[in-house]
Parts: C-alpha cells; structure tokens; sequence
C-alpha cells in the first residue's frame, strides 16, 4: 500500500484552454516514487497539453497540481524546473548552433535531494555518456548536425542534467527509427532503475508496454481509462476505442 508520501506528482481536476478553445477537462492523475505512467492517446487528444499544462506552459488553466507536496498550480516553468520537474518537449528544442557539450551545460542545475531527504546522485556527463554512448562519441558536434534520433537522446540528456526527481516525457518514439526506439526504451528503464519516475505521452502502445507501470488513457481531453499497463494492454475493447488508428 503506496502512502501520501510516496505521490510525486497529484493533478486534480485540470482543464485548460488555448485562446477560447477548451482542450482538457478535469484531467486526475498520480504519479509515485519509481514508477513510469504513460498518458495515452490518439494524436489532438490531449496528452502534450496535459504536460505542458503540469510544466505551467499553458496561459489560461484550471485545477491543481502538486509535485512533492506543494502546489505549482500557478508556478512558472523555470521555477517548476528548479523543483526538480523536468520536461522533454516533443519537439526537442536542442540549441542547434551549440556542441552536444554545450547543450548539456545548459541544462545543468545543482544537485538535490530526494523526497526521502538524501540526495540524489548527480547526473554528469560521463554518466549520462554511459547511458547514451553515441552522445559521447559526438561530444564536439553541434546539435544541428545530428540525427532526429540523436536529437532526441541529447534532449532527454539535457533534462537529466537538471537532476530531475520526475520527468514528463513527450512523445519519445515519435519520428525515430526503431533502433532509436528500442534504446529508449533501455533508457527509461535504466532511468527507473536510477530512481528517476517518468510521465510519458505516448500513443505507440507496444512502446508504452515495454517501459510502464501504469496508464491513463485520453481522447477529446478526457481520460477514459485508467489501470495498470498490462490491464490495458490485455483490453481490446479500450485499446480499439481509444488507441487503434
């Protein structure tokens, strides 16, 4: 039995607009120490808002968030992030002009504790090369000049340089070759294994299956299902409502 303590993030009742447009309503979800949750959905059914919207990225929003006990409802995006709540957008926002070095400089925060007060093992990058060694075998190459796939991996290095205690993760497997895919995946473990949880939207269920504990899954803003990841995945009727393209 998991304790109020073991919650890193609580959303509650979230909505949020883009201009008049309501996409999300009264999204509710948790995620706990250790654990991977995907947010799954077709494309346009809400998952990138929702992370945005948890990131404070979104203007006009509803509803509460907590991470690590305190509310960030209304915090601004720099100040979730020096919390500890990391975010890897969908579209990588790599800084192309810069070295992969330099990209990872940026992102860098000091080290912190964890909920259980000790602190975490700070993320460099001989460790994040470890874990991404073609990053390391391109150290001195600019952003621009490196693969969606490599693009991908150097985002999610930045974001670990801010020692993050949970990550939301946006769309990992979308637009990389399956190679790129399945070291994702190893990489997501590797992080779970490291004490990092993880929020990843996603709608590449197979994907979803190897990495996650448990998912929520969305259309038209609204979550309509939730359960573990293997109850989902054993659900046909669920997966060919609300997944089946």
């Amino acid at each position: 039995m998991s304790s109020a303590a073991d919650i890193l993030l609580d959303v509650r009742t979230l909505q949020a607009w883009y201009g008049a447009a309501h996409i999300l309503f009264d999204i509710t979800l948790q995620v706990k120490r250790g654990e991977v949750v995907a947010l799954m959905g077709r494309n346009g059914a809400g998952k990138s808002t929702t992370l945005k919207s948890i990131m404070g990225m979104v203007a006009r929003r509803s509803g509460s968030v907590a991470f690590l006990g305190q509310d960030i409802s209304r915090g601004e995006p720099h100040r979730i992030a020096a919390m500890g709540l990391g975010y890897v957008p969908e579209d990588r926002r790599i800084f192309t002009d810069l070295t992969v070095m330099e990209n990872l400089e940026v992102g860098k925060q000091p080290p912190r504790k964890g909920p259980d007060g000790r602190m975490i093992p700070p993320w460099t990058p001989e460790r994040l090369f470890q874990l991404f060694p073609n990053l390391g075998e391109m150290r001195n190459r600019p952003g621009g000049r490196m693969s969606g796939g490599e693009q991908q991996m150097l985002t999610v290095a930045r974001t670990l340089m801010g020692n993050p205690t949970l990550v939301l993760l946006d769309e990992p497997s979308e637009g990389v070759a399956p190679v790129i895919v399945e070291g994702m995946a190893h990489m997501i473990l590797e992080l779970k294994a490291a004490g990092v949880s993880i929020l990843l939207s996603e709608q590449n269920l197979h994907f979803a299956e190897l990495v996650s504990d448990r998912a929520y899954v969305l259309e038209k803003g609204q979550i309509r299902y939730q359960g573990t990841m293997s109850e989902l995945a054993a659900d046909d009727e669920v997966r060919r409502a609300y997944l089946s393209m």
